[in-house]
């Protein structure tokens, strides 16, 4: 079979085929972060027929003050765990693994939304919006309540029935603060050269893995260049998805950092090739790219060419509840 309809086994999950629907906000939330009948509907809607090899959700906030926008939903208390295993029901009745996406806005919000100073790495302006404020700098007390707070939205996940969890560190948001030199001008153990920037990703993954034990799937999604002068660069990416790897993620989803989910050529089909490739010809566990990839023949090409194991189609499927079921089936009788 073309490899779009090969099967994927990650940890104790079996994917059926290629195709992801990655995480896209909806803001279908209640204004406290509660799964409501509209946001069902979508879900029902985009995952119907069970065409999808895997699903990620939109993210989830893990605290209030990480809260990124209005009506966004929330892992962050055990208030939500009812929402969110009727959200997983859904999605499991039409046959799909789903993953819960996991984040902390930082400095990626304002007083706003949340109803106080945004905090990050350093007290630096985030260049991924034009509209932030300038953020509080964290103590180190402060980021250790937020490595909790992530293994605690971890295994909220995972007893609300979740096949996984992927931590976000992409799109500026606060663990792609502490990864971009942009942001990130700490002098202490957090700060400085790329293993230091990633060493709340290692504690983070280390207490999620702690929560939720060996055998449920940590996905990574790392923002893999800022595409700015000064920012992230390739070869820093790659050390951290090596670093990842060896504290046991087990799986990268490679996106955009400060540039967010687009870039200035974002004409071309797959904003993150490079990116996925290198990262992909770094590590040994399964790497998804998403960004940009419009046709299911790009997807292919892609898998083949070992650009990726995984493929994220968004905006496609946004548009289109029916283009990964007329994808499949167009594929599903060709032989290479």
């Amino acid at each position: 079979m073309v490899r779009l309809l090969t099967p994927l086994k990650i940890s104790n999950l079996d994917l059926k085929n290629r195709l992801i629907m990655p995480p896209m906000a909806t803001s279908r939330a209640g204004l406290q972060g509660e799964i409501t009948s509209p946001l069902l509907q979508y879900y029902d809607e985009k995952t119907r027929g069970g065409y999808f090899g895997m699903v990620i959700t939109e993210h989830t906030f893990i605290s209030a003050d990480g809260k990124s926008s209005f009506h966004q939903i929330s892992s962050a208390d055990n208030s939500m765990l009812s929402g969110l295993r009727q959200l997983c029901d859904v999605i499991h009745n039409n046959s799909c693994p789903v993953i819960l996406q996991l984040n902390h806005a930082g400095s990626g919000t304002n007083i706003n939304v949340i109803g106080s100073q945004p905090i990050a790495p350093s007290a630096v302006i985030n260049p991924s919006k034009s509209n932030l404020e300038l953020p509080c700098e964290l103590k180190c007390d402060d980021i250790k309540k937020i490595i909790s707070n992530f293994a605690n939205a971890a295994l909220l996940g995972k007893r609300a029935g979740f096949d996984g969890v992927e931590i976000h560190s992409c799109h500026g948001y606060l663990l792609n603060q502490f990864l971009s030199p942009l942001t990130n001008r700490r002098t202490d153990k957090y700060g400085g050269n790329i293993k230091d920037r990633i060493l709340i990703h290692l504690q983070v993954l280390r207490a999620v893995r702690n929560a939720v034990g060996d055998d449920f799937p940590i996905l990574f999604r790392l923002g893999a260049t800022d595409n700015m002068d000064g920012g992230l660069s390739l070869n820093d990416c790659i050390v951290a998805a090596k670093e990842l790897e060896n504290e046991g993620a087990d799986m990268l989803d490679i996106s955009g950092g400060m540039c967010r989910y687009t870039v200035p050529d974002s004409e071309k089909s797959g904003y993150f090739i490079k990116q996925a490739k290198a990262v992909k010809s770094a590590v040994s566990i399964p790497v998804i790219v998403t960004g940009g990839i419009r046709t299911i023949e790009t997807a292919e090409l892609l898998l083949q060419n070992n650009v990726a194991d995984l493929i994220g189609v968004g905006r496609p499927v946004f548009n289109d509840s029916n283009w990964v079921k007329s994808a499949i089936s167009k594929y599903a009788s060709i032989r290479i």
